[in-house]
């Protein structure tokens, strides 16, 4: 039986091992939050490792103090959805057989029948659903299980919740982020890493003053890893392959996606691809042409119930405009409607994660979304 092999490069997933990046510094700040009971909330833009970070911090931590339970609430679309999701998790990352499982249930949630199934593959031996509703357990009484468990295990339970922006979107969100909150505040034995892929949501969740979860936590902006620190990981990656990469080229890798990490490895992996002995302009510019290529699917979906108006925003930003939007100047220039469409236009690209505002203006959230448009869209501004 052949054995499976390691790809050299991961992408579009969380990483670990040998596929994880530098963030000595993160890591570090990280763990020290979990071990000393704070809560967490981690932001930054698509695409940086805020799961894989949280991932290895939780593989480096005190495992003798401390329990990790992890689950990403990405599908969950109203409050029952995720307390479901919540207490399966906590179920099942507190025990490690079903029998230890069952007996979580049995003590802790004893209102209900879990309905079990054994799985064939071996990796994962049974799945379980819960199918809690108010019938059964009001909200305070699942957002209290880490508390409770966390005294019966004799351990310190960290809950790290992903996409956890998804919060917002629900019916009655502000009712059910101040249930949350109501509970999780008083808790002695539980702590909280909260995290999401829309900066923006995540924003105001939490650093809007008027939001129950303003100053619940420790605020973590995730910055790009550092081109130094890729340049390395990258020549040996390489070089296992019996291939060689300038820094130089890898220096334009981290250029070409502005160091987004799940880029970096996704253009490394196509430059890699099309190098028989050392990286040249050739085979960077096909990896380039690749990774166009592979995103061109989900860019069309994005922009294809866009406006004209909201279109020209982007290419006005590609074209490097970033400021004075309401000028008459620039209005003409890019065609971009009237100045009161600018204020709304604006609002509900950030909203939809197209571009980021900062102190220098309007940029574009996905790099590699600009060089798409530019190689798709034969403009022309005045």
């Amino acid at each position: 039986m052949s054995q499976a092999t390691t790809p050299a490069f991961l992408y579009g997933v969380s990483v670990e091992g040998e596929n994880f990046t530098d963030r000595k510094q993160e890591t570090h700040r990280l763990k020290m939050n979990f071990e000393n009971g704070l809560n967490v909330i981690l932001i930054s833009p698509r695409r940086m490792g805020k799961t894989s970070l949280v991932k290895h911090v939780a593989q480096v931590v005190d495992k003798e103090r401390l329990q990790i339970v992890y689950m990403d609430i990405y599908d969950c679309r109203s409050e029952y959805d995720f307390y479901n999701k919540f207490a399966e998790a906590m179920m099942a990352q507190t025990g490690t057989k079903i029998e230890h499982v069952l007996d979580n249930i049995r003590q802790f949630l004893t209102r209900i029948s879990p309905k079990i199934a054994i799985n064939p593959d071996p990796s994962t031996e049974y799945s379980f659903s819960l199918g809690i509703t108010p019938k059964e357990y009001s909200p305070e009484e699942i957002l209290s299980l880490p508390e409770r468990m966390a005294e019966r295990i004799g351990k310190h339970i960290v809950v790290c919740i992903d996409e956890f922006q998804q919060v917002g979107e629900w019916q009655d969100s502000l009712t059910i982020q101040k249930r949350m909150r109501g509970v999780w505040q008083h808790q002695k034995h539980a702590s909280y890493c909260l995290f999401g892929s829309r900066q923006h949501m995540m924003n105001q969740l939490f650093q809007n003053k008027r939001m129950p979860f303003y100053q619940f936590g420790e605020p973590n902006y995730l910055q790009p890893i550092s081109t130094e620190d890729w340049i390395p990981f990258i020549q040996s990656k390489f070089s296992q392959k019996a291939l060689t990469i300038d820094s130089a080229y890898v220096r334009r890798i981290c250029d070409t996606v502005g160091n987004q990490s799940s880029y970096v490895q996704q253009l490394a992996w196509n430059v890699m691809l099309n190098t028989t002995d050392e990286v040249n302009e050739q085979s960077l510019q096909a990896g380039i042409n690749d990774l166009l290529i592979q995103c061109t699917p989900l860019f069309m979906e994005q922009t294809g119930n866009l406006t004209s108006f909201q279109l020209n925003m982007l290419r006005a930003i590609v074209d490097g405009q970033h400021t004075q939007w309401t000028s008459q100047a620039v209005l003409t220039k890019y065609q971009l409607g009237t100045k009161s469409n600018i204020a709304k236009m604006k609002k509900m690209m950030i909203e939809r994660d197209f571009i980021v505002s900062t102190d220098q203006g309007l940029f574009l959230s996905d790099p590699i979304m600009g060089l798409w448009l530019k190689q798709r869209n034969h403009w022309q501004f005045g």
